[in-house]
C-alpha cells in the first residue's frame, strides 16, 4: 500500500522545504542580494518580478525586439555583396573553399555545385558605405542606425534544430528561450501585459514554410509563467481572454477569487511554484481583458505614422501590423517582443520569392526603427534582425542568370542590430569571395545571445538556473561572451 506520509514528502518542493526550515540564514542572504541589486537597478523604474540581483550592471537597453526571419535569409542577395562571383557564373564551387564541409541531403547528392551570383543590384549607403541590395531600399535610409554583422555562424544545418539553437541555446528541445530568460531575470515593467510576447505574421513568399513550435518561445525548465504569450491576428488577440457568452465580468471575478483561494490553500500545503504561477496568470488574464484591446486598437495612431509602416499596417496579421504593435508594447512596458516571419527558405525561385519577403518587412523595419528613434526610445530599446543560418553560394536545382535556388548554409550569415548598447553605422566581420567561409571576426550565435544579455545589463555567466543537477545557461558552457567591438 502507498505510504501517505511518503507521498506527501515526495510532493514537497525544495522551496517549500526550505521555507519550513526557518529563514535566519536565508534572510541575511536576501538582504545582501537586495542591497546588491539596488546599486545597479534604476530606482525610477517599477518592476514586477525578476531576480533581486538583476540587472548585474547598469543596462544600456531596458527592452528588446527580435525580428526573426525564419528560414534563413540569403545573405549574398541582401547584405554580403560578392561581385567576383559574377565572373564565375555556373563554375563549380572550388573544393578548397568547401573543405569537405557538411551539406544537407537536399544538395549532397548533386553532381555539381555551380556558383550562382546574385541577380540583384547592390549599392553603397550611409557614412560607412555599407553594401545593400536593391531589395532593401528602406534599410538604405536607416543604415547609419544599424550594426550589420556579416560573420555570424552556427553548427545547425536544418531548420528546426537551427531555430531551436539560436532561440534557446541548444539544438534539442526542452531549454528555456531567450525571452523566457529575460522574463525570469528582469521581470516586467507593467503588470497589465506579459513580459514576453510573440507574433507570427503572414508572409508573401514561398507558401511551404517550416512549422513554428511554441517551444521556441517556451520556458523549458523555468516556471511556465515566463513562456511567451502568442498574440493572434484573428479572433481574440489572446486565446480565452474574453468572457464566455452569458458570463458577466462580476461573475467571472467572483469565480476567479474563489479559485484563487483554493489555489492558495494548495500552494501553502505543497509549496509548488507552479500553483503560484497559475494564480498570477489568472490575475494577469483579468487585467489583460482591458489592456490588450487597447493595445491592438490603432485608431489613435496618426495617419502619417500608419503610412510610414506601409499599406499592410492595417491588415491584421501582416508583418507591418506586428511591427507597430511591437512598438506599442515597448511603450506600455513589455520587456521582450519576438516576431517570427516565415517564408525565407528559398531552395528555388529566389527571383520570385525573395522580393516578396523583403517587401513584407523592409518598410516596416525602417518605420519601427524611426518610430523608436523619434520618440527617444531607441537608445533604451535593442532591436535584432536575422534568421537561423544563411544560404549557399552554389545553386540548388536549375541555374539561370535570372533565377536560382540556394540550400542552407550555417558557415556564415548576416544579422543586424540597432538601439540600446550597440554601435550604430557599423559593418562587422567579413566572408570570403564566395560568401562561404568567414575570414574575419567570426561571431557564434552563443556570442550573439551573450551580447543581447549584456545590452540588457546581464552577465551571461551569472544568469543560471539549477536543473537536473546542472547550472543551466542560455549560452551553455560557452565562455566567449559578448562581442565587445559591437558595444557602445
Amino acid at each position: 500500500m502507498t505510504d501517505p506520509i511518503h507521498e506527501y514528502a515526495l510532493q514537497l518542493t525544495r522551496r517549500s522545504l526550505l521555507g519550513r526550515m526557518g529563514s535566519g540564514l536565508g534572510a541575511a542572504a536576501l538582504a545582501t542580494l537586495t542591497s546588491a541589486s539596488a546599486a545597479v537597478a534604476d530606482p525610477t523604474e517599477q518592476r514586477f518580478g525578476g531576480l533581486p540581483d538583476l540587472p548585474h550592471f547598469a543596462p544600456k537597453a531596458k527592452r528588446a525586439i527580435y525580428l526573426f526571419m525564419a528560414g534563413g535569409p540569403s545573405q549574398q542577395d541582401l547584405f554580403d555583396y560578392k561581385p567576383a562571383l559574377d565572373q564565375m557564373f555556373d563554375k563549380d564551387l572550388p573544393e578548397d573553399v568547401r573543405q569537405g564541409q557538411r551539406l544537407t541531403t537536399m544538395t549532397s547528392g548533386q553532381a555539381r555545385f555551380p556558383l550562382a551570383p546574385t541577380k540583384f543590384k547592390f549599392a553603397q549607403h550611409g557614412s560607412n558605405g555599407a553594401w545593400l541590395s536593391e531589395l532593401l531600399p528602406y534599410h538604405a535610409r536607416m543604415v547609419d542606425d544599424l550594426c550589420i554583422v556579416k560573420s555570424m555562424y552556427t553548427e545547425a544545418i536544418n531548420h528546426d534544430p537551427g531555430i531551436t539553437y539560436i532561440c534557446t541555446g541548444h539544438q534539442l528541445p526542452g531549454r528555456a528561450s531567450l525571452g523566457s530568460w529575460l522574463s525570469y531575470g528582469l521581470g516586467n515593467v507593467t503588470d497589465n501585459l506579459p513580459s514576453f510576447v510573440v507574433m507570427t505574421p503572414k508572409w508573401s513568399g514561398r507558401k511551404q514554410a517550416q512549422a513554428l513550435y511554441n517551444r521556441l518561445w517556451g520556458s523549458g525548465f523555468l516556471p511556465s509563467k515566463h513562456s511567451g504569450v502568442a498574440l493572434r491576428s484573428q479572433g481574440d488577440p489572446v486565446l480565452y481572454l474574453s468572457n464566455p457568452p452569458g458570463v458577466k465580468a462580476e461573475a467571472r471575478r467572483r469565480a476567479l477569487d474563489a479559485l484563487t483561494r483554493l489555489n492558495e490553500q494548495t500552494a501553502e500545503q505543497y509549496g509548488d511554484p507552479e500553483t503560484r504561477t497559475r494564480i498570477a496568470q489568472y490575475e494577469m488574464a483579468w487585467r489583460m481583458q482591458t489592456a490588450v484591446p487597447e493595445l491592438v486598437d490603432l485608431s489613435k495612431e496618426s495617419r502619417a505614422t500608419l503610412d510610414k509602416y506601409g499599406p499592410d499596417v492595417e491588415k491584421p496579421g501582416s508583418f507591418a501590423a506586428s511591427a507597430i504593435l511591437a512598438r506599442r508594447m515597448m511603450e506600455r512596458g513589455v520587456r521582450f517582443v519576438q516576431i517570427f516571419h516565415r517564408g525565407w527558405d528559398q531552395h528555388g525561385n529566389i527571383s520570385g520569392d525573395l522580393p516578396k519577403q523583403c517587401q513584407d518587412v523592409d518598410q516596416a523595419c525602417y518605420a519601427l526603427i524611426d518610430d523608436l528613434k523619434q520618440s527617444g526610445m531607441l537608445d533604451e530599446t535593442l532591436v535584432i534582425w536575422g534568421g537561423e543560418f544563411g544560404r549557399t553560394s552554389y545553386c540548388q536545382g536549375q541555374l539561370t542568370r535570372e533565377n536560382y535556388g540556394r540550400d542552407h548554409h550555417p558557415r556564415c550569415f548576416t544579422i543586424w542590430m540597432a538601439g540600446g548598447g550597440i554601435k550604430p553605422g557599423m559593418v562587422y566581420g567579413e566572408t570570403d569571395d564566395f560568401s562561404y567561409n568567414i575570414v574575419e571576426k567570426p561571431v557564434h550565435i552563443h556570442q550573439l545571445n551573450a551580447t543581447i544579455l549584456h545590452c540588457l545589463g546581464i552577465d551571461y555567466r551569472r544568469l543560471s538556473y539549477k536543473f537536473q543537477g546542472l547550472d543551466m545557461r542560455l549560452t551553455g558552457i560557452d565562455q566567449r561572451g559578448p562581442v565587445r567591438d559591437l558595444l557602445v
